[in-house]
């Protein structure tokens, strides 16, 4: 599926790149009727980080959380109770997925690890209302359909994570394949040319250029 990659979507600046602050966020999924389902909430419109897009719920790990793996999966639960209203996932079934930082051209940035979780029994997903307006289960496919029709906003670490999910049928396969995965950081730069402004992953043509 080619579906063109969102834009940053956040505030560009020229100055030195600020220090990326430590967070996490987590991939909710089960099995529904079409396949693999993964839960999305949206931000609301008025936050002054990422409003009004479609995410993965996560948030910035505190001072007084653990430091390393336990800090990031501190926030994890944290952000899972506060946003999504997820409660009775254990720490240690979180698998890690991936590691995002944010390009050196935003102005506010994070370094975040991304982990995927199975939805307990008996849970019910629902958005605080706050930070988050609403949530929603969707194949990734659907996902990325309806960002592609203009009808679900996505920022490019979320787009990029719908297209690999995307592949697979069930959770119990995709858990399986993200305890195999090595997780390496990964860092998207920011790109402005005669092209416009887009996001370019390691590897791909231009990513080293100026």
């Amino acid at each position: 599926m080619e579906i063109d990659r969102p834009a940053p979507g956040e505030r560009l600046h020229d100055g030195p790149p600020s220090t990326p602050r430590q967070s996490a966020s987590v991939i909710v999924v089960r099995d529904g009727s079409e396949g693999l389902e993964v839960l999305l909430v949206l931000r609301n419109p008025k936050q002054r980080f990422m409003g009004g897009v479609w995410v993965f719920p996560g948030g910035a790990v505190d001072a007084d959380d653990d430091d390393g793996d336990g800090g990031h999966r501190a926030a994890a639960l944290r952000e899972l109770r506060e946003e999504a209203a997820i409660e009775g996932v254990e720490a240690g079934a979180l698998v890690p997925y991936s590691r995002w930082i944010t390009p050196e051209l935003i102005a506010i940035r994070f370094d975040t690890r991304f982990f995927v979780v199975r939805l307990p029994p008996g849970a019910q997903p629902a958005a605080d209302g706050v930070e988050c307006i609403d949530a929603r289960w969707t194949t990734p496919a659907a996902a990325l359909r309806a960002h592609a029709a203009g009808d679900l906003p996505l920022v490019f670490p979320t787009f990029r994570h719908l297209q690999e999910l995307a592949v697979h049928e069930t959770v119990d396969e995709l858990l399986a394949s993200a305890r195999e995965r090595p997780v390496q950081p990964v860092l998207p730069r920011v790109v402005r040319d005669e092209q416009g402004t887009r996001v370019l992953l390691p590897g791909e043509s231009g990513y080293g250029a100026g």
